[in-house]
């Protein structure tokens, strides 16, 4: 009897430590998956939180510019120090664009004024080294990491995914990419994007494949007059195929 009570016993503890190891693992997947990433056309996520310039607001705080953001894993690591030096490198371009450049990574404030001030002293592809106008922010509890989904059940908790958020004047998604974490991002191919989409916006047209910025680009579809009478068709507008209409940007 008082062994069969004590194999009892052990069954019974063995059994609660395994439905706490089940339900500790469910919950922390959860908490992950319930990470969901905002998708284009929807309203980006706002958060407030510590940077190298001070609390940051987001998006508040840059009004009705274009903004991006840019996820990092951590800090003093080799692939993402080399974004953060093509962004330095291109600063002046986006803010020509208009755009405000938002840096996240989950390490604290501590750890980036440091990072931050070894970058700026490195002279990178022979280039001068640049001082950083943009803000580093900390995202140590995870929370900006989980509103924008930048975290995943099958990776680290602790490292948020590589992300890439552009966001237009009226806070709303416009792009999203993700990068492997040992593959850089290619800072002047978001210039590009940014260039693509503000042009798209602001002429009703769309881009062809690798537009560039004073390209021609595609018109969605032809007016119907046009159609009807090919005379009144613009010197600037020509077509490869019956659905497939140019614009001419420059000549």
């Amino acid at each position: 009897m008082k062994q069969s009570l004590v194999i009892f016993l052990s069954l019974l503890i063995m059994t609660q430590l395994w439905s706490n190891q089940v339900f500790s693992k469910s919950t922390s997947s959860k908490n992950l998956s319930s990470s969901t990433i905002p998708l284009i056309g929807e309203k980006c996520p706002s958060f407030s939180a510590e940077s190298t310039q001070g609390v940051l607001n987001f998006p508040n705080d840059f009004g009705n510019s274009w903004k991006i953001i840019l996820s990092h894993p951590q800090d003093f690591t080799p692939v993402c120090t080399s974004e953060i030096l093509e962004l330095a490198n291109l600063q002046n371009e986006f803010k020509k664009l208009g755009v405000e450049l938002v840096v996240v990574s989950v390490d604290p404030v501590d750890s980036h004024e440091p990072w931050k001030k070894s970058i700026e002293g490195m002279s990178y592809k022979d280039r001068k080294p640049a001082k950083i106008s943009f803000p580093l922010v900390a995202d140590e509890n995870l929370a900006i990491s989980r509103k924008y989904g930048m975290l995943h059940p099958s990776s680290n908790s602790t490292k948020s995914v590589r992300g890439v958020f552009i966001i237009d004047p009226e806070n709303i998604v416009q792009m999203v990419s993700f990068y492997p974490m040992d593959i850089g991002r290619s800072m002047d191919e978001i210039l590009r994007t940014v260039s693509a989409l503000q042009t798209v916006a602001g002429d009703n047209v769309m881009t062809p494949s690798d537009w560039r910025p004073g390209d021609d680009v595609l018109i969605p579809s032809l007016p119907r007059e046009y159609v009807e009478n090919p005379s009144l068709v613009p010197d600037d507008v020509y077509n490869l195929a019956w659905y497939m209409w140019f614009k001419k940007i420059s000549e």
